[in-house]
């Protein structure tokens, strides 16, 4: 089997969680001489990046033309070693590199008749617990701002009531005008606006009871000072885990929260490959890694990072917001590896715009997933979406 052509795919618009910001997720479809495609996506799918994503996957694609599809190890590091900037990497260079990769492990799933669980090792979790991530845009097909703290609380009950027993929420985001991002959150937070994250968080637990798990996202918005400062008044609120407290390629500072914060730390969908893992690794100033298989390397990166963490008793919780085949491609991976922790479903996986990009909608059930049993990752691209998008065919 020969890879004969790549398609870039650029989505013309779709869901966004947040007013203004755009939303266009970037995919790949290789395709074979036996008639096989596979289809991949860039982690890029929102603020900005998108056209340097696609740009990515173009120059990626001349480099593979003619490769043997199957050899997905040797391609990944063709890409990886032979590109110069591959080697530092980085979100656009793994971006473009973990679109093939998803792609080639689509491609060998359609080519043996397996779902790509099965090649990674088969099963290790039947079902996959998810949570409804960040209800601060709500919780619905709808999102918007949200400011009042029963607000908040009601969002987590919406979640709650179709049988998510954990939510995400970022507490800080949000001025009291729903204003995103208006307000600083380095140095010191000032009185009112610690009260009015803490009142936030307060009102879900109130509301939900004490059975609900909460993770605290802070979007790196924070940074060491403020994220202790913020951490220790939400201690007493038993958080699942605090995501993202400070800049996310500085595992000292990480440490640091962690002697300092009695909630177990968690980020990684802006930690890259396995060699950026490493340090939070060593330190364990991570309790939860978060890999997105579309910006830190693909499925075949993502497996080593995961397996990696194993070794150190840290828990895995894929970063997911993007498109469709994000989610399949997620699913797979997280039903193989034992340090599975939760699914995260993201709010924009219920809009109707981002649904429509793919022939599947995998939904979780009661608050959680089953695995999608079909050949390769399990979804694909509707001829729909590829028509109303922007595509670029290597050969």
């Amino acid at each position: 089997m020969k890879i004969t052509s790549v398609d870039v795919i650029k989505s013309n618009g779709g869901a966004s969680s947040v007013k203004g910001a755009h939303w266009n997720p970037v995919f790949c479809r290789i395709n074979t001489d036996e008639g096989i495609s596979g289809f991949g996506e860039a982690g890029v799918a929102y603020t900005c990046g998108t056209e340097a994503a696609f740009g990515m996957i173009k120059d990626f694609a001349e480099l593979i033309i003619g490769m043997d599809p199957m050899n997905i190890e040797a391609i990944w590091y063709k890409l990886q070693r032979t590109t110069f900037w591959g080697m530092g990497g980085g979100t656009i260079i793994f971006s473009g590199m973990s679109a093939i990769d998803i792609a080639l492990w689509d491609i060998k799933g359609k080519k043996l008749g397996v779902p790509v669980y099965q090649l990674l090792g088969g099963k290790t979790n039947t079902k996959l617990r998810a949570y409804a991530s960040q209800i601060q845009f709500d919780w619905g097909k709808e999102c918007r701002p949200l400011s009042k703290p029963e607000d908040y609380a009601e969002a987590a009950k919406k979640a709650m009531a179709e049988g998510y027993t954990c939510v995400k929420v970022d507490p800080v985001g949000f001025d009291e005008e729903g204003v995103w991002m208006s307000w600083s959150n380095y140095g010191l937070l000032e009185n009112k606006q610690l009260k009015v994250a803490v009142d936030r968080i307060a009102a879900i637990r109130e509301a939900c009871g004490p059975d609900l798990d909460i993770i605290i996202e802070l979007h790196s918005l924070t940074d060491t000072n403020t994220a202790i400062q913020l951490g220790r008044e939400l201690e007493k609120y038993r958080c699942f885990y605090y995501e993202e407290p400070t800049q996310p390629l500085n595992s000292d500072l990480f440490k640091e929260i962690s002697n300092n914060v009695k909630i177990p730390m968690a980020s990684g969908e802006r930690i890259y490959t396995r060699w950026g893992y490493r340090p939070f690794f060593e330190d364990r100033s991570l309790a939860i890694i978060q890999p997105d298989l579309c910006n830190t390397g693909g499925i075949t990166e993502g497996k080593k990072i995961c397996d990696m963490a194993h070794t150190y008793d840290i828990g895995v919780q894929l970063h997911i917001c993007g498109g469709p085949i994000t989610i399949a491609a997620a699913l797979q991976l997280e039903a193989v590896i034992p340090n599975f922790v939760i699914h995260e479903h993201h709010q924009s996986a219920l809009m109707d715009e981002n649904i429509k990009l793919c022939k599947y909608d995998y939904q979780p059930v009661n608050g959680y997933y089953e695995v999608p049993e079909l050949p390769g990752i399990g979804n694909e691209l509707t001829d729909e979406a590829i028509a109303n998008a922007e595509v670029y065919t290597v050969k």
